[in-house]
């Protein structure tokens, strides 16, 4: 290769590095900034392409959409002195880049502990003007919208960054409160619970009582009836016996006989000393005799 070759591409390769280093795009999602030897420029260089001094001019690009900073759980106090740990995060952009470059220097996690720190001051001084039933449902929407305008009245000035929005994402009570809360709401079941037992047993032995009234007076009339039908059937087998005994006293004695003899005889064990010629044998005795 001859040295004029070469000197022609040496030239085209610094003459395209040099064009490279001209021209640079800022995206529709960026927002920039235009130094030279450290000094700004050009502040809040808009999206389109653009031309700049080769190895003079440095191009800072910063992200232009909505941003989330989630600030650390802190420990804030209302008006009644409750502690709460609360746990919220923001939703910023960059409004204004010159402000925002001399704030941060251009890096986005500066800016983003820088705005978590002011958000818990702003959620401290809220919830400090405020009971627990209001910061946790009656005024939630306002406290956001007051913390909003609050912190956009400071950090545009100072960090260069607009605060879109602020939400609380949990509310807890401290581990020790909590404890003590689920302690009482136990010993609250647990009185529930032993009322409800004391009630049922109540009602148990009132139920099991009068089952118990019903069943003797229900064995009562049971008994009643059954004895006042025993002794129909004793009066009617009375009436029967007397009818029987006007009509033929010798068959009344002799039925009696049998009767007397049934019931002697009915069972195979039973031993009686009957004198042979009294009452009990005598129809008996009447059959031997013929």
């Amino acid at each position: 290769m001859s040295t004029l070759m070469k000197v022609s591409l040496a030239v085209g390769l610094f003459i395209f590095v040099v064009i490279g280093n001209s021209i640079y795009v800022i995206s529709e999602v960026e927002r920039g900034v235009t130094l030279r030897f450290g000094q700004m420029i050009e502040a809040d260089v808009k999206p389109g392409i653009h031309v700049k001094i080769p190895f003079v001019d440095d191009v800072r690009r910063f992200d232009a959409r909505i941003l989330t900073v989630d600030a650390t759980p802190a420990s804030f106090f209302t008006i009644e002195k409750k502690r709460l740990i609360v746990d919220s995060y923001a939703k910023w952009k960059i409004a204004d880049v010159e402000t925002y470059y001399k704030a941060t220097g251009g890096v986005e996690r500066v800016a983003e502990n820088r705005l978590a720190r002011r958000v818990n001051d702003g959620l401290r001084n809220q919830f400090g003007t405020r009971t627990l039933q209001e910061v946790v449902s009656g005024e939630r929407d306002m406290l956001m919208k007051n913390i909003t305008e609050d912190l956009n009245s400071t950090v545009l000035s100072e960090l260069g960054i607009e605060v879109v929005d602020v939400r609380v994402k949990k509310i807890d009570l401290p581990d020790e409160v909590s404890n003590q809360v689920y302690r009482r709401m136990t010993a609250e079941r647990n009185k529930e619970a032993q009322e409800l037992r004391s009630t049922g047993k109540e009602r148990a032995e009132k139920i099991r009582a009068s089952a118990d009234r019903e069943r003797t007076i229900e064995l009562a009339n049971a008994y009643r009836d059954a004895e006042k039908i025993r002794g129909e059937g004793d009066a009617q087998a009375a009436r029967a016996y007397a009818d029987a005994y006007e009509k033929d006293p010798e068959f009344y004695s002799f039925m009696r006989s049998l009767t007397a003899y049934k019931s002697a005889f009915s069972n195979k064990g039973d031993i009686m000393l009957v004198e042979p010629d009294s009452d009990f044998f005598k129809y008996l005795n009447q059959q031997g005799s013929k």
